[in-house]
């Protein structure tokens, strides 16, 4: 089967998901003018005599056991529960909307489409790992883009800046936002369709992936008059999700709630959201200044980029307002390094901060296929010490649930610092290292949390790897 290993998009694109799946066959090569697929059908004159029909190409059959199409099936094409109409690739307005569909049916967060030298293609970002789902050709890539450009209200003729814009899409069941986001690059233009959809809105704090106790102190955090909330983590790691879900336990009839985002991802009822409009003077900083003549009580700024809007939330902080924000460090502690870094005196920190919260997300491991293995010191980075005794650690497979991946879902794990009047002395002192300070009072540090997944058999080794190595 090793010609079905890593088969090129180009070659999978030659029939849908659906008619892989009808006809039970899988194309791995292309030579001559002919098609060459394996199939575990019996009547293969019957299958090659059709496929010659609807492909119009001549056709090689060749047959293999049902376990092996099954799992090749299960993980070339993701099949969709919708019946689209449109199933070739024609690049018509049907086939960006089924494009669309299929990618927020089978889970993913973002569509790219992607400009090289020879060759474009269009990739869906699916629990964080980007696939390769269409080859496009090159004369075939412009007028996609347009299309979208078209639907996102964009300047068609505009190719030598960024861009960004939304296109708003209901199905039966719901309505959901797309964030488009256009990029020149040397080839052609790069566009990223992030999906948005208006159902995670409802996700409750208590569903994010808190133990317990982590959620009673950040409860308690948030529930405080004044003072600033901030959540740090790279691109990708849930911090909007964390921040939504926030705001909507704080969001209440008599409470006024202000945000500036960059860009507005979901839109929540009640909430006074600004977009940040850098080009035309409205930014984080001067944004904050007004906020503070509009009579706030709870403020939200998308990110924490400088130390303008830094001051500006320890000042809208200090005047009794409580302030929500994100800034991009790797720990909960390496936040007030990195705020005193941007020239924030100490004192203001320490008497501003009500919690400082790290989170990442990783992949949860597929519960109908995961093995259970023994765990060796060669699976962890090197000098690397457990914490705690680990024998055995679950592993991924693959299965017709996961789509041969080993893992179905994410979820989020977190690092929190409630400032006492300990760590308040220790920010006025610079005190860099406090890990004596958080194994003492057995604060999890998102490094524990991982270990702790691993060893409940949610996530693997392999997925918590990055954040052993730091």
């Amino acid at each position: 089967m090793s010609q079905l290993t890593n088969i090129p998009t180009h070659i999978l694109q030659l029939v849908s998901a659906d008619q892989a799946y009808h006809y039970r066959v899988i194309p791995y090569q292309e030579e001559g003018g002919k098609v060459y697929f394996k199939t575990d059908h019996q009547a293969l004159d019957d299958l090659l005599a059709e496929l010659q029909i609807v492909l119009g190409r001549s056709v090689v059959l060749e047959q293999e056991p049902k376990e092996e199409i099954d799992v090749h099936l299960q993980k070339n094409y993701r099949k969709r529960q919708r019946d689209f109409s449109s199933s070739s690739l024609n690049y018509s307005e049907d086939f960006l909307l089924n494009m669309i569909y299929e990618a927020k049916e089978i889970g993913s967060s973002d569509i790219h489409f992607e400009a090289f030298e020879k060759q474009h293609r269009v990739r869906f970002r699916i629990d964080g790992k980007l696939i390769e789902k269409y080859m496009i050709t090159l004369d075939d890539y412009p007028k996609i883009i347009n299309r979208i450009k078209i639907m996102a209200g964009l300047d068609i003729s505009e190719k030598r800046l960024p861009q960004d814009g939304r296109i708003n899409l209901s199905t039966e069941t719901e309505d959901f936002d797309i964030r488009v986001s256009s990029l020149p690059t040397l080839h052609g233009e790069k566009l990223v369709l992030r999906i948005l959809s208006k159902n995670n809105v409802t996700v409750q704090l208590e569903n994010l992936g808190f133990t317990a106790e982590e959620l009673n102190i950040y409860k308690n955090s948030v529930r405080k008059p004044n003072g600033i909330v901030l959540i740090s983590g790279p691109t990708g790691s849930g911090k909007t999700t964390t921040l939504y879900a926030t705001l909507k336990l704080l969001n209440k009839k008599d409470t006024n709630i202000l945000t500036i985002e960059d860009p507005i991802e979901y839109t929540l009822e009640g909430v006074n959201q600004v977009q940040l409009r850098e080009s035309i003077g409205l930014d984080f900083a001067s944004t904050l200044r007004t906020f503070l003549r509009q009579d706030p009580d709870i403020i939200m700024v998308g990110e924490i980029r400088d130390v303008d809007t830094a001051n500006m939330a320890i000042r809208a902080a200090l005047t009794g307002h409580l302030v929500l924000s994100t800034i991009h460090t790797n720990s909960a502690w390496a936040t007030i390094s990195r705020l005193i870094d941007m020239g924030i005196p100490p004192f203001l920190i320490a008497s501003t901060l009500n919690v400082s919260v790290a989170q990442r997300l990783v992949r949860k491991l597929c519960d109908h296929c995961k093995e259970e293995e023994t765990l060796t010191l060669d699976m962890l980075p090197k000098r690397y010490h457990l914490p705690v005794e680990m024998t055995t650690h679950h592993k991924a497979v693959g299965c017709s649930h996961c789509y041969q991946t080993g893992y179905k879902g994410r979820k989020a794990i977190y690092e929190i610092i409630p400032i006492n009047k300990e760590l308040v002395e220790k920010i006025q002192e610079k005190e860099l290292d406090v890990t004596e300070y958080l194994l003492e009072n057995k604060i999890n540090t998102l490094q524990s949390n991982a270990l702790s997944l691993v060893a409940q058999g949610v996530t693997s080794i392999d997925e918590v790897y990055p954040l052993l190595v730091t």
